[in-house]
Order: C-alpha cells, then sequence, then structure tokens
C-alpha cells in the first residue's frame, strides 16, 4: 500500500505540473508596450503616397502612422491657424451658416483620378438634420485643402425645396452627413453617405471631378424613421467578391451602446445583406418611431460592441478597464502584406468620454465574412497551429446582437484536445489549415481563424480567436490564458 501510495503522488504532482506549464498565466518577464495614441473621433483612412496612413475625423482632427501602432497629429480642433484648411471660418463660412454649427463632422478623404486628394466635409446642427456635404481640394494629403462649395443640404425648412424637389421630411430623407466615397470594381465612383433621420443613401459620383452625376439624394439602402444607424464604410474584397459596408448602430456615448455591423453586396449600390440574409432595406423603424433599436438589432451581422476580459488570478493587470460603445470605423486594405484592419475609436470603462483611435486585424472566415482580432494590432502576422498548440484554456466573449452599453464579460471555456469544448460552455471544435477554426456552442457553429496576439492587460502574448455565425450574425471572441513566447 506503502508503495502504492508514492506511486499515486508522483502522477497527481506530474499531472499538476504539466497543467501548470500548460497554463502558465503569466510570462517570464511581463510584455511591455508602448504607443503614441491619438483621439481622432471617426477616423477615416486614407494612404498619403508618403509612407503614412492619415485618419481624418470629426472636428478637423488628423492624424497619421506609418506602422498602424503609433499615431502623431497633423491638426486638431477647429481654428484658423491650421495647414489642412487653412482661414477655415472664412473659407467655410457657407457651411457653417447653413448648418448653424462651428464644426465639422466625420469627413471622408480620397485621391482622385486627377491626381488630387478630395475632401467630403459636413457640417451638423447636431440635434437635427440641418446638414450640408461639400467638397474640398488640395495636391498633398496634409494639404491645404481650398473648398470646392456645397453639394447636398438637408433639414430645409418648410418654405425651401429639399435636393428632391420636395418638402424634406427627417423620417424619409438623408441627413447628409458621414461620407464615404470610393471606385468599384469597373472604376465607376460612389458615395454612401448618412446618420439617423431617412437612413443611409448611395449616388454614383463623377470618376474624374468627384461631384454628383445625377441631382437629389440618391438611392436609399437602409434605414428609417430615425434608426439610429450611421458611419457608413465600404471596402471590397476581390477573393469574396462582394462589397462590404460597415455601420455603427447606436449612440456614440460612453451609455450610448455603438457597435460595428456589417452587411455586403455584389454592386456598390446594392442591395446589401446581412449574414442572415436579410436585404437592409427592410431595416427602419416602425412609422412614427424615434430610436427604435429594438427594430435595429434585428439587422446587420454584429461584429463587435462593448467588451471586457476579465481578469483571472495568477495573471497580469488585476484592474481593468473594458472597451465602450466602440464604432465609427474604417478599413484598409494592405497589398504588399495582404492584410485587411479596421480602424475606429472607443471610449473606456471608467474613463467618462474620452476616447482613442484602435486598430485591429480583420480577417474573412470560410463563408466570407469578416471578423476581427479581439486584441489591437501590434504588428502580428497570421500563422499556422497544431491543435496541440492551439488547445487551453480561453476567455470567452459572445458579442450577442443587442444594442446596449451593458459590456459583454468573459466566461472561461476549455478548447480540449480531443476536440471537445468545456467550462462555462460545451461544445466541440475543430482546426483546420492550421489557423481556421470551427466552434459549435449550443448547437451554434461559428467559423473564424486562430491567431498569437498580445494580451494588452495580462501583458503576454497568447492565443486568441475570432470567429461569427452566419446564421444568428454573432461573433465571438477568445484570448487564451496561457502566455506564449513572442515567437
Amino acid at each position: 500500500m506503502k508503495g502504492k501510495t508514492g506511486i499515486f503522488i508522483v502522477i497527481v504532482v506530474s499531472l499538476l505540473s504539466g497543467c501548470a506549464q500548460k497554463e502558465k498565466l503569466k510570462a517570464d518577464t511581463a510584455v511591455e508596450k508602448t504607443f503614441e495614441e491619438v483621439s481622432v473621433h471617426d477616423p477615416s483612412v486614407v494612404d498619403g503616397g508618403d509612407g503614412y496612413y492619415y485618419i481624418f475625423g470629426s472636428h478637423l482632427a488628423v492624424a497619421k502612422t506609418d506602422d498602424l501602432i503609433n499615431w502623431t497629429y497633423v491638426n486638431r480642433g477647429i481654428k484658423n491657424e491650421n495647414e489642412v484648411i487653412p482661414n477655415v471660418y472664412s473659407e467655410m463660412k457657407e457651411a457653417f451658416e447653413w448648418a448653424h454649427s462651428n464644426t465639422f463632422w466625420a469627413p471622408d478623404v480620397i485621391r482622385l483620378k486627377d491626381g488630387k486628394y478630395h475632401m467630403y466635409y459636413c457640417n451638423c446642427q447636431g440635434d437635427s438634420p440641418l446638414s450640408c456635404l461639400g467638397t474640398a481640394i488640395s495636391d498633398s494629403v496634409e494639404g491645404p485643402y481650398v473648398n470646392q462649395g456645397i453639394m447636398l443640404k438637408s433639414g430645409m425648412s418648410p418654405d425651401q425645396p429639399s435636393e428632391n424637389g420636395r418638402l424634406y421630411q427627417s423620417a424619409d430623407d438623408p441627413n447628409v452627413v458621414d461620407p464615404v466615397v470610393f471606385y468599384d470594381q469597373e472604376e465607376r465612383l460612389w458615395m454612401i453617405y448618412g446618420s439617423y433621420s431617412g437612413g443611409i443613401f448611395v449616388k454614383e459620383m463623377d470618376p474624374e471631378s468627384g461631384l454628383p452625376l445625377e441631382p437629389g439624394y440618391g438611392k436609399k439602402l437602409l434605414g428609417g424613421d430615425h434608426l439610429r444607424i450611421e458611419a457608413p464604410y465600404v471596402i471590397y474584397n476581390p477573393d469574396t467578391g462582394y462589397y462590404y459596408m460597415f455601420l455603427s448602430f447606436g449612440g456614440l456615448d460612453s451609455d450610448g451602446g455603438y457597435n460595428i455591423r456589417v452587411c455586403r453586396s455584389s454592386t456598390p449600390d446594392g442591395p446589401y445583406l446581412d449574414s442572415m440574409g436579410q436585404d437592409m432595406i427592410d431595416c427602419k423603424g416602425p412609422a412614427g418611431s424615434v430610436f427604435s433599436d429594438a427594430s435595429a438589432a434585428l439587422y446587420g451581422t454584429k461584429l463587435m460592441g462593448c467588451y471586457k476580459f476579465l481578469w483571472s488570478e495568477g495573471e497580469e493587470g488585476e484592474n481593468r478597464n473594458g472597451y465602450l460603445s466602440p464604432g465609427h470605423n474604417s478599413c484598409l486594405y494592405q497589398e504588399d502584406t495582404g492584410k485587411y484592419f479596421l480602424i475606429y475609436h472607443t471610449r473606456f470603462e471608467n474613463r467618462g468620454e474620452e476616447h482613442e483611435v484602435r486598430v485591429h486585424q480583420m480577417f474573412f472566415n470560410e463563408e466570407g465574412w469578416p471578423v476581427i482580432a479581439p486584441y489591437r494590432y501590434t504588428g502580428e502576422t497570421a500563422g499556422t497551429y497544431t491543435k496541440e498548440e492551439t488547445a487551453g484554456t480561453y476567455k470567452f466573449i459572445n458579442h450577442g446582437r443587442d444594442i446596449s452599453p451593458e459590456i459583454r464579460e468573459s466566461i472561461l471555456i476549455e478548447l480540449k484536445k480531443n476536440g471537445k469544448i468545456g467550462g462555462d460552455a460545451e461544445g466541440t471544435w475543430e482546426l483546420e489549415d492550421g489557423n481556421k477554426i470551427s466552434l459549435t456552442i449550443n448547437e451554434d457553429t461559428y467559423q473564424g481563424i486562430i491567431l498569437k496576439q498580445w494580451d494588452e492587460d495580462g501583458k503576454k502574448y497568447v492565443m486568441t480567436f475570432t470567429a461569427l455565425n452566419e446564421e444568428t450574425g454573432i461573433s465571438v471572441w477568445g484570448s487564451g490564458l496561457n502566455a506564449l513566447k513572442e515567437q
């Protein structure tokens, strides 16, 4: 008996030692990274052609980066003494006067075929759709931009005809803000725009001048009856053959429940469908309603909302702040690396209305839908991994479908080597081609990818996964507990 007991103790200690090695919660040395942060609300990205990417945001905030990690300001705030739009108050007098505003909202900048940078700026009163949208042109991405005038107006009084030549109706007609301008695969130019009020609209533009080809507001793509949907951004993926339109649902404040959703179309002017197969033109509020989040939440494939990876005992970073109201994103594709990126602003738990820019890598799953890496980009590249390397305990976040300021907190699940899922959720998982993961939980299957990333709170490298269920339009994230070596 004595010998058997000794053997039993040795086996138990060995097993515990193996588990401790597998789930090593701290790196041998905490992995520290520093960042040059910027606060650019509604960041719209453009390649400057000078080795830098630029983001243009509301209130004439402009910043640049050469690595998508560290940013420097080009301009901050509306003031006459700036090099982006010098003498801005006199240069843009008509826009400020029409919108009864002294600031800009979310612009978009694109380099057109004339070789010049065209800024599509917009101004809005804020508590009404009294807005205008115009263009300014520069030979350099940093400016100076010279105003070309207003092309669209909204929020007209009853004695003023709208752009459609009739009485402006805020529940049906657009608030002319939040433009995104892009070339399609046939080199035709399009502008998609809109926010709240009557919804999101598309207009074809002259590919040379960048101005509308036809008068009026264009064609409605979705929204109406004052749904809280705004910030359209479109990117084309040649591998899938789809145009992807990203949108922000909810309110932008820390308690507004901003969240990022996506839909796609085989043509730039729609129809756009979400992953559940719903035509986004049906995404609208009940007649006479205002801000019906319950109606909006039924549409659009949700990629991310408010979230927090909780601390586990033994980790670094016991005091953590969740991410709140991430939204108003733009997207970037790097031809030289083949990487896609999502660039957005976010607020944070316990920091009021402070906001910063974040960049996450974006991938497309087996079903052709984008999935977002759980952590900010620090230069990582997707690798290939074995099932043994992928197995382990993960902090698991289900982003759900709601529009809510409630923070989605992580639970713990285990991806077992035998393909089972245990812990706070049960199911099965599979790994294919070294980085494509499939998880089935409660009969819902999520398709995505595995990626090694830097855990900003835990100060370590971990395995992560990001995946999406096509039938429900819900995204899930996983962050491994086990500290990994950098390489």
